[in-house]
């Protein structure tokens, strides 16, 4: 946890200081997607795609997310408000189709809702696949061949002059045997996005759903909504519930950095940290905690905090920095 530790302490730097290196304009909170091995190694992929889907909004490349749907209704709705965006974007669809609608369905509400659709199916720019053909071949699940499949037609894209490629695919293997096999298939999908010009969006269908498998489907997933007839909701593992608490918490100590008080300046960043720390009530151990470093850390800083600004104990800190 060390490193990350010291990417918080730097985000919190550039707040405190505003003299750490970016890259195209000042220093901003922004938003996280994902850092993981190897997106280093693809060329930069900057701007981010509209989804057509209000409540995700835009996304980068390399988003993976997940739609649990009600009715047939709402899962062709937001598909195809999903695809009408990418090929107005210049990407290359892929739709893998399963039960509760069929190839003719997603075609006809694709004609419907997505202006000169015919020319677009003619130039090969949007795709309409049999999802179980697609994710068994005779029965048989190779996650490989699956993965190899999504490259391959990435890389077409690519070569024919697309900007990237976006896929969506409906979950038939929920109650089935090869249930274990799928959730491996997501999580390894996920892993495999990080620096590809690619989105995925999955859709399972809420009916057919357990409690666990929801839980199961989130974690393998950057973001996980659900559409009951027209209306959208928000699903929350655990782990999410857990991270935004923590964004809560180090947002209130970003307003306390935000605070002039006496000898502020005399504060190198990482003591205004704990400064912020100190005065949100937060223990020794509870600091070393959200900020990802040891509590002896903690408590080197708290020293040379209370003697910079003379104050005897947390009590004085906290009336000094908060004093109006």
């Amino acid at each position: 946890m060390e490193w990350l530790g010291e990417r918080r302490f730097l985000a919190l730097e550039v707040f405190v200081t505003g003299s750490t290196s970016i890259a195209n304009g000042s220093p901003k909170i922004r938003a996280l997607t994902r850092s993981k091995a190897g997106s280093e190694k693809s060329a930069p992929l900057s701007g981010l795609r509209r989804t057509g889907i209000r409540v995700f909004g835009d996304m980068p490349w390399g988003t993976h997310v997940c739609v649990f749907y009600e009715t047939k209704d709402d899962l062709l709705d937001t598909a195809t408000s999903y695809f009408k965006a990418g090929l107005k974007n210049n990407e290359l669809c892929v739709w893998a189709v399963s039960d509760p609608i069929t190839e003719a369905d997603a075609l006809h509400a694709l004609g419907q809702a997505v202006p000169e659709f015919d020319r677009h199916l003619t130039e090969g720019a949007i795709e309409v696949l049999q999802g179980t053909d697609w994710y068994l071949d005779g029965g048989v699940f190779d996650l490989k061949r699956i993965t190899s499949g999504w490259s391959e037609k990435l890389e077409g894209a690519l070569a024919r002059g697309f900007d990237g490629m976006r896929v969506s695919g409906n979950a038939f293997w929920i109650a089935t045997n090869h249930w274990k096999e799928f959730c491996a298939y997501e999580q390894e999908l996920d892993h495999s996005l990080a620096g590809q010009r690619m989105i995925v969006l999955c859709t399972y269908s809420l009916r057919a759903s357990r409690a666990v498998d929801v839980l199961d489907v989130a974690r393998v997933h950057q973001c996980t909504i659900a559409r009951r007839n027209g209306n959208w909701e928000f699903l929350e593992t655990p782990e999410l519930e857990q991270a935004r608490k923590e964004i809560e918490r180090l947002s209130s100590a970003i307003n306390v950095l935000s605070r002039p008080f006496p000898g502020r300046e005399l504060l190198t960043p990482r003591e205004r940290v704990t400064v912020a720390q100190i005065v949100r009530g937060a223990s020794s151990k509870e600091a070393a905690r959200t900020l990802g470093v040891s509590p002896r850390t903690v408590e080197f800083h708290r020293a040379n905090v209370m003697r910079k600004l003379r104050v005897k104990n947390a009590a004085d800190l906290v009336r000094k920095v908060l004093a109006e």
